[in-house]
């Protein structure tokens, strides 16, 4: 049994008042299911936002080792746009409710649970359903948030500053001196990466972003390029010899570029393909167009030229391959620089629940700078969530047709 919280929420006392004065009318009416529910995000089916509905659920329990987190913020992320377009690997059979990190206050734990106490400000990340107004999660993946961090801070924090600390420092081993260049530079991760760069001596930040957001993020590079000009070559002109290390979270023909302008002994990591995302829907063609740009990589041209190729998922590391007391040891290293006011999370805006359709067709468009979050308190604005409230799960509804958005900037595909 879970130990409950010594005050009962709201929705507790409602329920209980409901069972005390309707007992009656219920045995007339027959039986009925006195679990709690809950609103939650959920995916109908793979496709287009109009598969999203928001949604009443039954509330989890926390099972042994789990915390119950009453939701305040969760992170929105480019890897939520593919996983509602069904591209990625053994997505869970819809309905689901999408989103891998969310933040809030610990309201029970579940038996043999240690570390954690009821009233906790925390933040977790999860393997699917972060959307929602309660999470269970085993305590392997979940964090106390420092006093002073917000919980929209929390939201923006976990996947997009862990990702970019193990790639800089883990499979990179950035050093003093060293040169960065950072796809998306305006994201989530990109942000992350210039504030944690910072930390380092001497480290030259190369940031590639569309000229809409250059004022906004001119000084948190040290050189600043946009992405639709020659931008190998604005490189080599300021370094001749390339960079250190390369972050790509585009893929395609991105690939190529950064191999180009890699030094002998730098490092070129993936960790995104979102050059594969155009349209609302999934396109087998934009699939194809960016699988056939992607440079070949031949291990003898490597190994000639002294250069090191890499991958990183975040996501994989945790769930897939039990990774979780090294992303833990990164958390706390983390923290530790928050709390010494080195790096701050940048949130671009929040959301209520039921805009999760306009905040993804923002992500979609790279029109923001730092992330999006969904607010599980904020009311919605009337008009934006008009059809975004569940009326069913079925997902009958026709998939408009979409255009190609090639030319808009792309974002970082957190995986």
């Amino acid at each position: 049994m879970a130990k409950e919280g010594v005050d009962m929420t709201e929705e507790t006392e409602f329920m209980i008042d409901r069972h005390v004065q309707g007992r009656d009318a219920e045995n007339v009416a027959g039986p009925r299911s006195d679990a709690k529910e809950m609103r939650a995000v959920v995916l109908a089916g793979f496709g287009g936002l109009n598969k999203l509905r928001v949604s009443r659920k039954p509330m989890p329990e926390p099972q042994e080792g789990e915390v119950k987190i009453r939701v305040k913020a969760c992170g929105l992320n480019f890897l939520d746009l593919v996983v509602r377009q069904g591209t990625i690997d053994n997505p869970p059979k819809p309905p689901l409710v999408p989103g891998f990190e969310c933040c809030g206050i610990v309201e029970s734990v579940g038996e043999n649970t240690k570390g954690f106490e009821i009233g906790d400000r925390v933040m977790a990340l999860v393997n699917y359903n972060a959307w929602a107004e309660v999470v269970c999660t085993p305590v392997d993946f979940v964090y106390k948030m420092p006093d002073d961090m917000s919980f929209a801070e929390a939201a923006a924090f976990a996947l997009n500053f862990v990702a970019a600390y193990m790639m800089l420092f883990e499979v990179a081993n950035l050093r003093d001196g060293m040169s960065v260049l950072v796809q998306s530079a305006g994201g989530g991760v990109g942000q992350a990466v210039a504030q944690l760069c910072s930390t380092v001596p001497n480290v030259t930040v190369f940031g590639i972003a569309s000229c809409s957001k250059h004022a906004a993020i001119r000084d948190s590079v040290t050189h600043l390029f946009d992405r639709n000009a020659d931008y190998v070559q604005e490189v080599k002109k300021i370094s001749p010899e390339g960079v250190d290390i390369l972050l790509d979270c585009l893929c395609g023909e991105n690939t190529g570029k950064g191999l180009s302008l890699l030094k002998p002994l730098g490092t070129y990591i993936l960790y995104g393909a979102s050059n594969m995302v155009t349209g609302e829907t999934k396109s087998f063609f934009s699939f194809a167009k960016s699988w056939w740009q992607v440079e070949k990589v031949n291990p003898i041209k490597l190994y000639e030229e002294n250069k090191v190729i890499a991958g990183f998922s975040l996501l994989n590391l945790l769930f897939k391959q039990g990774r979780c007391s090294l992303v833990r040891a990164v958390m706390d290293k983390l923290l530790r620089l928050y709390e010494q006011k080195k790096i701050k999370p940048v949130v671009d805006s929040l959301w209520a629940l039921e805009e999760v359709k306009e905040a993804m067709q923002r992500i979609h468009d790279r029109g923001n700078i730092g992330k999006l979050i969904l607010d599980v308190e904020k009311s919605p604005t009337p008009l934006m969530a008009s059809d975004s409230t569940e009326t069913s799960e079925a997902g009958e509804e026709e998939e408009e047709p979409e255009g190609d958005n090639d030319s808009k900037e792309r974002m970082p595909f957190i995986h």
